[in-house]
């Protein structure tokens, strides 16, 4: 008999309370936080979809691991367990442990980039785009054109281009381009998946220019659920075999295991080109730690391990998919425009078709976030202008591709009537949304701006 309810496979061994706020008291929650969820205090949050890093709750293994965690300071026993995991993960013999993926990214990205050189990726995220704009560099995307439109379907919207690689290639020199990153899967992009056909072909074009080819990996065993149930030629592999075979196509990977090493804390940056490793090595010993612990204890480092193996269940990963899947289904049958179809950790809602008589120079995403957490006291992330957008020399803003609000599922924590109630907000969103103002930026930073910027609303001003 095949059920259609998807069971979380697991049992619940610890909860956490969840303080439910009123309406009024959040209206004086975001106020207070300056209409920017992340400045929010996490106990003013009833459903927390802010993101999916560093948010999984772990497992009775892990746990166990937590306790067996071995803090000597040079070599550590956990350290050997993380480090093997690792090598038989990714196959690449050197392993920096950090304690978060962009610590990774700036290892790597600072030491072959700076001012002249061009990263070019299906899509950088955030911190990915920081990291590099911070050496000098010139992060550039290179979505396949589908991947903009959030209301088409197709199996691998979060591919690279390659034409556009090539061309990138062909404009700046292959000695200019520090490295092709192939984000799985594309958070920036909607959370969508890779193929392996095109991770094949990315790694074919940078062979042949000899352009170091880096995976940002983080998702990757969600990446293969994917590519086992949609690609040819995959459908009797493992999803563990689906990851090998894709790390095997590059040269080295970042790693936030806070996403699917399922942890609330830590990462890794694996090579194989021992130069580069060393020169990396050095600037990991004086910025995160000796280079057998990195940034992390003896105790993550074993929780990592752990997860390492977890997060290929099969179980889980049908279940963790399935459960995506499950939200995006509710709200596109509600009439919520949503990145179709559903990607692997999270929804993405389009912002811009949500409220349409919203233009971006007043963030229809922050518009979004915010009215979420006033009607459900629901958290999560704007990925639009606020995030991406840019000015002009005159000061203007250059939209973003897309304006999206990411709802990030964190892994083992909410169960199905959580999603239901995500849902049942978005019933009450849609009507009177037309009454909905945007906002403006009263103040930011000139990186990250999102995660500290301070808003206006538009109709508290036109009162």
């Amino acid at each position: 008999m095949k059920f259609r309810t998807v069971i979380e496979p697991f049992r619940i061994k610890s909860v956490e309370r969840i303080r439910l706020t009123t309406e009024e008291e959040r209206r004086e929650f975001l106020h207070r936080a300056h209409y920017n969820p992340f400045l929010l205090h996490s106990d003013q949050v009833i459903i927390d979809l802010l993101t999916d890093s560093g948010t999984s709750a772990m497992s009775s293994e892990q746990w166990a691991g937590i306790m067996r965690g071995d803090e000597s300071y040079a070599g550590a026993s956990s350290w050997r367990r993380m480090e093997a995991a690792v090598h038989d993960l990714t196959g690449y013999p050197y392993v920096m442990p950090t304690h978060q993926g962009r610590a990774a990214e700036h290892l790597l990205y600072t030491r072959i980039g700076g001012k002249g050189k061009y990263f070019i990726s299906n899509t950088h995220f955030d911190t990915t785009r920081a990291n590099i704009e911070f050496s000098g560099a010139t992060a550039i995307d290179c979505p396949i054109p589908e991947g903009r439109r959030p209301e088409l379907v197709h199996p691998f919207k979060g591919n690279l281009d390659t034409q556009q690689l090539l061309t990138n290639i062909e404009k700046h020199g292959a000695e200019n381009m520090a490295a092709v990153i192939l984000t799985v899967t594309n958070n920036s992009g909607g959370g969508q998946p890779v193929s392996m056909e095109n991770a094949r072909a990315v790694s074919a074009i940078c062979k042949k220019y000899g352009i170091l080819f880096i995976l940002d990996a983080c998702r990757i065993a969600e990446n293969a659920w994917f590519i086992k149930h949609r690609e040819p030629g995959f459908r009797e592999k493992t999803y563990r075999a689906i990851a090998q075979e894709m790390f095997s196509l590059a040269d080295g990977c970042i790693f936030s295991a806070k996403k699917d090493a399922l942890v609330n804390i830590g990462g890794f940056l694996a090579l194989n080109n021992l130069e580069l490793a060393l020169q990396c090595r050095s600037v990991l010993i004086i910025t995160e730690g000796y280079s057998t612990y990195g940034g992390l204890s003896g105790r993550d480092m074993e929780a990592i391990a752990i997860g390492l193996e977890e997060v290929f269940d099969a179980d889980y990963l049908e279940y963790r998919i399935r459960s995506i899947g499950y939200l995006a289904e509710k709200l596109q049958e509600m009439g919520v425009p949503i990145m179709l179809p559903p990607g692997g950790h999270a929804v993405y809602v389009d912002a811009k078709a949500f409220y349409p008589h919203i233009p971006p120079e007043e963030y229809p995403g922050q518009a979004l976030v915010c009215e979420l957490y006033l009607k459900g006291g629901i958290r999560c992330c704007e990925i639009g202008s606020v995030m991406f957008g840019k000015y002009d020399e005159a000061g203007m803003l250059i939209p973003a591709q897309m304006e999206l609000v990411r709802l990030a599922i964190p892994r083992r924590v909410y169960t199905q009537s959580h999603m239901d109630y995500v849902a049942e907000t978005f019933s009450g969103l849609l009507e009177g949304r037309g009454a909905v103002a945007g906002f403006r930026i009263t103040s930011e930073p000139p990186f990250l701006r999102h995660f500290t910027a301070r808003f206006e609303s538009l109709a508290e001003v036109c009162v």
